[in-house]
């Protein structure tokens, strides 16, 4: 008897043929891999096609792949991933779009086919510096205006390139080079042979 998943997968290949990269079935999910020079086609495939209908964009956030499994992988560093639902045929399905280049991420915008990838696509530019050409706004919403960099890409220092304070003789907040000494915090045990015995 063919499961949910199973009747999904099928129905992405019957509609869909080769613009889909791979479909794997994992854990009960579906996930599509679409390459970038065919991404909106394929998304308004998604969107449109009655035996699909994925009306919803439920999430989408980027990925940095370059140190997958702790050995890093062969391929893009970044990923774009959507996760869609179709309430019409109760089915999920886990999109992923590799971005062909590690230095300038770019992969097209999905506003106009789910204008709530909006946000989405803000907070993926914001953290991992991924483009996305066709955005209305694409500015950073997480973290300040003058922040260096990209937070949630791997490579970036933990303790951050600039701080901010307040500096009461300017009245302003001003930035500065980061300030922090790397140092090694050990946790320090007490062990003793009595404690907890008698309470």
């Amino acid at each position: 008897m063919a499961t949910n998943t199973d009747a999904l997968a099928a129905a992405l290949a019957a509609a869909m043929g080769d613009t889909l990269k791979d479909v794997s079935v994992a854990l009960g999910e579906v996930t599509a891999v679409i390459p970038h020079d065919r991404l909106r086609d394929a998304l308004r495939v998604l969107r449109d096609r009655p035996e699909l209908r994925f009306e919803i964009l439920a999430d989408l956030c980027g990925v940095d792949y370059s140190t997958y499994g702790g050995e890093g992988r062969d391929g893009p560093r970044f990923a774009v991933v959507y996760h869609l639902l179709s309430l019409a045929h109760n089915w999920r399905l886990r999109v992923r779009c590799f971005a062909p280049d590690d230095e300038l991420p770019v992969v097209e915008s999905a506003v106009d086919l789910w204008p709530c990838a909006n946000w989405f696509e803000r907070e993926a530019f914001d953290l991992f510096g991924i483009m996305f050409p066709g955005h209305p706004d694409l500015r950073r919403i997480l973290t300040d205006y003058g922040f260096v960099g990209h937070p949630f890409r791997k490579d970036f220092p933990i303790s951050g390139h600039v701080e901010m304070r307040y500096d009461p003789e300017q009245g302003r907040v001003v930035y500065q080079p980061v300030t922090i000494e790397p140092r090694e915090v050990t946790p320090r045990i007490i062990r003793e042979d009595t404690y907890a015995i008698g309470r």
